[in-house]
């Protein structure tokens, strides 16, 4: 493939960035940041201020950044020999790789800066503490899907981490509603991350990536995502009881989202995969979206 043209413009870059990394699909993991604060300023009054809703937005948004970012450069070479990836930015020339590095440790300083907000403004450590620990894990994923098929449930875990960091970020301490919220998405977010990589399968072997669809089949795989989802959905409805202040509205919220989940599921068969971005991106951005939503309102009831 010929190189692209690069912007001209720095505007035209970030434009550019913001494209490749998929800025919208921060909706998959900040909504359950948000909640899972709400959930934590109503079982602690006081807790929560506006100052700390602003610190954990910058917090989601540069954390994800960072992880894209780091993605995007740690696996330009396989995005080339991949016909699906081969025109992102970096492997298509359209961005240079000092640019996203560049981007990359802005967004590093940005996010270690907002943690250490909480503990200026909050005095609670915790969130600056763990920074460097959490912007490691985030930045590993591209390594895992090198040598182990367990990389779906890695990546599940890094936007796990919101609704647990969000908790702590407001009250500095853990208890069971950020957990469960935790394995929630963290099983939500790997089965349809092995959806996602269905479309990958022939590339995967070609290049030695490790994917359950690589090494079981996409048939099987399926399988192993409905299995993945099947967890999430019970432990939507073990957070409605573990969450007192939860009623009909956060019932009614977790019910549409195991409907779409099956909705999900019955989208995507083994010799049709052409409704997997359907599938990825409009439902699961609306599961999130719906869930905290009505969640919040129930809690402001």
């Amino acid at each position: 493939m010929p190189p692209a043209a690069a912007p001209a413009t720095f505007g035209g870059r970030l434009r550019v960035f913001a494209d490749d990394i998929k800025i919208h699909h921060t909706v998959f993991a900040l909504p359950w940041a948000i909640l899972s604060a709400a959930i934590a300023g109503r079982a602690f009054p006081g807790s929560l201020t506006a100052g700390k809703i602003g610190l954990i937005l910058v917090c989601m948004v540069t954390a994800r950044t960072v992880a894209m970012a780091a993605n995007r450069i740690i696996d330009s070479e396989l995005d080339a020999r991949n016909p699906r990836t081969a025109r992102r930015a970096l492997p298509s020339g359209s961005l240079s790789r000092r640019f996203v590095v560049a981007i990359l440790m802005i967004c590093c300083c940005g996010f270690i800066a907002a943690t250490a907000g909480f503990e200026i403004l909050y005095r609670n450590i915790w969130p600056l503490l763990l920074s460097l620990p959490v912007l490691a894990y985030l930045c590993g994923y591209p390594f895992m899907k090198r040598f182990t098929r367990l990389c779906h449930y890695y990546l599940g875990v890094a936007l796990a981490l919101a609704p647990v960091c969000a908790w702590v970020a407001v009250v500095g301490r853990v208890d069971w509603p950020p957990l469960v919220m935790f394995i929630i998405v963290a099983s939500w977010t790997a089965g349809f991350d092995i959806i996602y990589a269905c479309q990958d399968f022939s590339s995967d072997l070609e290049c030695g990536v490790y994917s359950v669809p690589a090494k079981i089949g996409i048939a099987k795989a399926l399988r192993v995502s409905r299995l993945t989802h099947f967890i999430a959905a019970a432990m939507l409805i073990v957070l409605g009881f573990v969450v007192p202040q939860f009623g009909l509205l956060y019932f009614i919220g977790a019910g549409t989202a195991i409907v779409l989940l099956i909705v999900e599921q019955s989208l995507v068969k083994p010799n049709d995969l052409s409704k997997v971005n359907l599938s990825f991106f409009t439902i699961n951005g609306i599961i999130s979206l719906l869930v905290a939503t009505l969640g919040i309102i129930d809690l402001t009831r």
